[in-house]
């Protein structure tokens, strides 16, 4: 056990790690294309498009390769991508040299996501592992935050040679994570953590066929459309240009989102461990409506800009309480879902809808709030988040008692066995 924990906190420094890099130039590659370089905002929004596909370039190729080699291989390879990619990225200065540095990088990053994730079940008992995750969250929102606070002391828009610094920086991060992370032996035997598939049917086709999954993954998109796909763009243009809130009130709202992951975090894991997951999920968005909610709110008395501005800090510091409330949860009934044989496979599939629904999220949130539409963004958010309530309480059907974390609710072993046969 001893040894098993070792592994884990090099795996957990190796999240903190890595979202410390994202949070240290990410807020930045906008500006960087479109005024350090001087190729203009279009640039800067192909940039993104492309770091975005990326990830649906890889992640079909992520899964069956950490089923094959395992995830210590595949984490090693995204870290040498992503290294390469922030470096190129820091040196190029044309559109087309920029977009593939892009690419590089985003197929990188996204590419060490599932690996962790998987390390992270291979690293862990079955009781253990929302603890893990709620704590893997923490560390990635914490390292984020310390990561743009660092970044945004290096910036400096009139000396492109500091933002060359700052992606140096980054891929000095990645080589960090393969350092600490890539090198940790994974257990040869995991606790069995979801049903053994059967037959030797693909990875693809057999999380296609799994139900349970497939539900897990159209709320996982509409979570991730609604609030991450929202967080930095809808929600940011909402504020600024609706409501009028400062940039730098903006920051502040942010840092509350983050602070107040990290205060409530393991706090609200004691809460989840005795109750179902998908109560949880459910709970989380019945937060997230009261936070467009007071969206609503913001917009109505925008006039008044104290009273507006703390609504807007309120929005964002209830996105977090949410937020505390899922990190415990989607992460270990993917692993409980997934056979033993397609972890990799699950948690690139899981990753896959994520990238792509905090792809599409901000597009649609930004044309809504752009076209002057705010009260018909704020009701589509609201809707979503509705039926996010009504998926994670439908969800519940398709679960094993023990996948809904039934078996902290007194409920004997004998019973609980007799349940999940049935089920």
């Amino acid at each position: 056990m001893k040894e098993w924990g070792g592994r884990l906190r090099r795996v957990q420094i190796g999240n903190a790690l890595s979202a410390f890099g994202s949070g240290f130039t990410l807020p930045y590659m906008f500006v960087y294309v479109s005024e350090v370089r001087g190729l203009g905002s279009a640039a800067a929004g192909a940039v993104f498009t492309v770091f975005a596909l990326a990830a649906l370039a890889v992640l079909p190729f992520t899964g069956r390769g950490i089923d094959r080699y395992g995830p210590r291989p595949v984490l090693l390879a995204g870290t040498a991508m992503a290294a390469a990619g922030a470096f190129a990225f820091g040196q190029a200065a044309t559109t087309p040299t920029l977009l593939i540095s892009s690419f590089l990088f985003g197929a990188g990053v996204t590419t060490c996501q599932p690996a962790l994730a998987t390390m992270i079940v291979r690293c862990t008992r079955k009781a253990e592992r929302s603890r893990a995750f709620a704590l893997q969250f923490t560390l990635v929102n914490l390292g984020m935050g310390i990561g743009a606070l660092v970044g945004g002391q290096v910036v400096d828009t009139a000396d492109p040679a500091s933002l060359t610094r700052l992606f140096t920086i980054e891929a000095l991060t990645f080589l960090g994570l393969a350092a600490v992370t890539g090198t940790a032996k994974m257990p040869a035997e995991v606790e069995p953590v979801g049903p053994v598939a059967a037959g030797k049917s693909s990875g693809l086709r057999t999380l296609v066929a799994d139900k349970a999954m497939l539900r897990l993954c159209l709320l996982a998109g509409l979570i991730f459309f609604t609030c991450y796909g929202q967080f930095e763009s809808g929600v940011a243009a909402f504020a600024t240009d609706t409501v009028g809130t400062a940039p730098s009130t903006l920051g502040l709202a942010i840092g509350a989102n983050a602070l107040t992951i990290v205060l409530l975090q393991m706090f609200v894991v004691r809460i989840t461990e005795r109750r179902r997951r998908t109560t949880a999920m459910a709970a989380a968005g019945v937060v997230w409506l009261a936070a467009w909610g007071m969206a609503l709110v913001a917009g109505l008395i925008r006039e008044d800009a104290m009273a507006a501005t703390v609504a807007i800090v309120a929005i964002y510091a209830l996105f977090g309480v949410g937020e505390s409330l899922l990190a415990p949860t989607m992460g270990p009934i993917v692993a409980d879902l997934a056979p033993a044989r397609l972890l990799g496979t699950y948690n690139s599939g899981y990753a896959l809808v994520k990238q792509t629904a905090v792809a599409v999220g901000p597009a649609v949130g930004v044309l809504l709030v752009g076209s002057g539409t705010w009260p018909l963004y704020l009701a589509s958010m609201a809707l979503c988040t509705l039926l996010i309530v009504a998926l994670a309480v439908r969800l519940r059907g398709y679960l094993t008692p023990a996948q809904d974390n039934v078996r902290v609710l007194n409920v004997p072993q004998h019973e609980l066995r007799e349940l999940e046969a049935v089920a």
